[in-house]
């Protein structure tokens, strides 16, 4: 072989063997252990859907290549078997609202969801409060339950004690309500001069009828009799009633039964002739010079005749005033210490009666100079005590 050919082989020799080396040295190569699909590839046991993926039961991507049977991520879709918002729901079933009111047994709201403001009512004195419901989310908005008709308290005949400043000496039901709930009450001034208003025309009735329109109570004066001014607080004033000037409790007693020789009376039974829803009955100062034995009966038999004829109406009592003539000031006043017992025994029997005290706390300068009846200062009292009886069953 010449020099020349031998050079070539030669050369043709190293170029072969380095091939050959390059190609034994590459252990590592794409697919290899450490190699971008290996142990620790992009699919690996720590990939992006492994163990700490975003909360799934996510398989560890496997020991792969690039492109493993585990792709990024896992096999459990992103969210896991938790889902976002879980079970439990906004409107639970606790309420704020309870089941307990604060006026009487009416329930609050129900069983409303979160946020149920349960159903606030005033409960308190009226004829019963009104549950407002739970506003909750998903909670079942009660409308405030069963309201107990008054709650626990509710308007009474007993508002007013012997002295008128408030007691329980009062009968009836707690919803007893004696006037119409739109429209006048009706009430019923009846008694002697007092009643009537000698000394002042209209008496306490005048000043009674201010009371109201200030308040702004709609009544009215029943009766045949009429007498007073003619507007009183800007409006007109009603001039009935049935004071009667010197009539004793039998006399009035028989107006109320029909029983009176009187033309204007006979045979018509006041409670029915006038039917008034509240009565204000102040009687017996004439029995004291006439005949003042056995007067507390006769005002008890002419209180069940009133209330036997109108068993809806309220009926006020009162004991009469002072009376500083002569020597009728002791048996008037033993006449009003019986008198408390007398419409107390009405009272238990659950008539709708009312006690108020005209004798105690009578203005010292309230009197007139006859000594029986009052002056406009008296008669102004009166009124307030007697307003004070009544204003709560008013509209």
């Amino acid at each position: 072989m010449s020099r020349q050919n031998l050079g070539t082989v030669i050369a043709l020799l190293a170029v072969l063997g380095g091939a050959c080396s390059s190609s034994s040295d590459n252990s590592t190569g794409t697919g290899g252990g450490p190699g971008s699909g290996g142990t620790s590839s992009t699919g690996g046991t720590t990939g992006s859907g492994g163990a700490a993926g975003g909360g799934g039961k996510t398989a560890s991507g496997g020991q792969t290549t690039a492109g493993g049977a585990s792709g990024t991520g896992g096999s459990p879709a992103a969210g896991g078997t938790t889902s976002a918002g879980g079970s439990t729901t906004t409107g639970g079933s606790s309420s704020t609202g309870g089941t307990s009111s604060a006026g009487g047994s009416r329930a609050s709201g129900g069983t409303s969801g979160s946020g149920g403001i349960g159903g606030t009512d005033a409960g308190s004195p009226d004829v019963g409060g009104t549950g407002l419901g739970g506003t909750g989310a998903g909670g079942r908005t009660g409308t405030g339950g069963t309201t107990a008709n008054g709650g626990t308290g509710g308007p009474d005949a007993g508002n007013k004690d012997a002295s008128g400043t408030g007691g329980g000496a009062g009968g009836g039901s707690g919803t007893f309500d004696p006037c119409p709930s739109s429209g006048v009450c009706k009430i019923l001034p009846l008694g002697d001069s007092i009643t009537w208003g000698v000394n002042y025309d209209g008496g306490y009735r005048v000043k009674l009828f201010s009371n109201t329109i200030t308040d702004k109570k709609n009544i009215t004066y029943v009766g045949k009799l009429s007498n007073g001014p003619s507007t009183v607080s800007g409006a007109t004033f009603p001039k009935n009633n049935e004071g009667h000037s010197g009539w004793t409790i039998q006399q009035i007693d028989d107006i109320v039964t029909g029983t009176s020789t009187d033309a204007n009376y006979s045979g018509k039974k006041m409670m029915v002739d006038q039917a008034p829803n509240i009565v204000l009955l102040h009687a017996g100062t004439n029995d004291m010079s006439r005949g003042p034995s056995g007067a507390p009966d006769r005002l008890g038999t002419l209180i069940d005749h009133i209330v036997g004829d109108g068993p809806n109406v309220l009926l006020v009592v009162t004991t009469i005033i002072p009376i500083t003539q002569g020597s009728y000031g002791s048996v008037g006043q033993t006449f009003d210490n019986a008198v408390p017992g007398v419409v107390q025994k009405r009272i238990d029997a659950g008539k709708h009666v009312v006690l108020v005290d005209m004798f105690k706390n009578f203005p010292s300068a309230g009197l007139s100079s006859d000594g029986v009846h009052p002056n406009q200062q008296g008669y102004d009292w009166m009124a307030g005590i007697w307003y004070d009886a009544i204003k709560s069953y008013l509209h």
